[in-house]
């Protein structure tokens, strides 16, 4: 587990930076055109200035929302409330849909039942993740987030008193 965890870190750092790589060039190159006494290079140059803002910006975007779930599935872990992955696989690795499929009710009923839980949110994030639907899994990640920072909020302002 640590070593696909690592190996998936490796990945995302090379990513990200081939991105903030390209992202420079871009920024190189939209100054260069800006500089140029043309006026559809200069508008060039300042439409090309926005690509490497969007993209820093989604970059952070994601890598943000990745740190925030694989600590969340730390505490999980450390907890025993992750659950175990018994599914079968797919070749590609993923998880057979009708299996997943059959598990999810289970997932949803234990949001149902506690709204609140951010743990049943996350849960449901990888239930949907597991059934193919990546963008209901997403938000439902992204929920789990926003409810354990809205939990934590009143530890955090404990412990600075």
């Amino acid at each position: 587990m640590m070593g696909a965890r690592m190996n998936g870190r490796i990945a995302v750092a090379v990513m990200a930076l081939l991105l903030l790589l390209y992202l420079a060039l871009v920024t190189q190159l939209a100054f260069r055109l800006i500089a140029v006494d043309n006026g559809v290079a200069k508008a060039l140059g300042i439409a090309l200035v926005v690509l490497p803002v969007v993209g820093a910006w989604a970059l952070w975007s994601e890598l943000r929302f990745g740190f925030r779930t694989e600590r969340l599935i730390d505490v999980l872990r450390d907890t025993d409330q992750l659950p175990i992955d018994t599914l079968p696989k797919r070749a590609s690795g993923r998880p057979d849909r009708a299996a997943a499929d059959a598990e999810f009710p289970k997932y949803k009923a234990e949001v149902e039942a506690d709204p609140d839980s951010w743990q049943a949110w996350f849960r449901l994030g990888l239930a949907y993740d597991a059934s193919g639907d990546r963008t209901r899994a997403r938000k439902a990640l992204r929920h789990a987030i926003a409810l354990e920072r809205l939990a934590a909020a009143p530890r955090d302002a404990d412990d600075e008193s």
